[in-house]
């Protein structure tokens, strides 16, 4: 537990912010940030396919065939 002055400050810090608690929360939060996050994430992997596919075809960048008959 915090000690008695710790609790104080942190009591006035509530009472005194811009924001009350019960504003914070944002309609359809989660729903949102998938939106967001889903779409880039696939945009981002097709990019870094036709990327990585861009070097094979150049010769840039050819990735070894590592055979494990050790």
């Amino acid at each position: 537990s915090l000690p008695p002055r710790a609790t104080l400050h942190c009591d006035l810090m509530i009472k005194m912010s811009l924001f009350p608690l019960g504003s914070l929360q944002t309609p359809f939060g989660l729903l949102r940030v998938f939106s967001v996050v889903i779409p880039f994430l696939y945009v981002g992997t097709q990019i870094s396919k036709n990327f990585a596919a861009l070097l094979e075809e150049h010769d840039i960048f050819v990735p070894e065939d590592d055979d494990d008959d050790d």
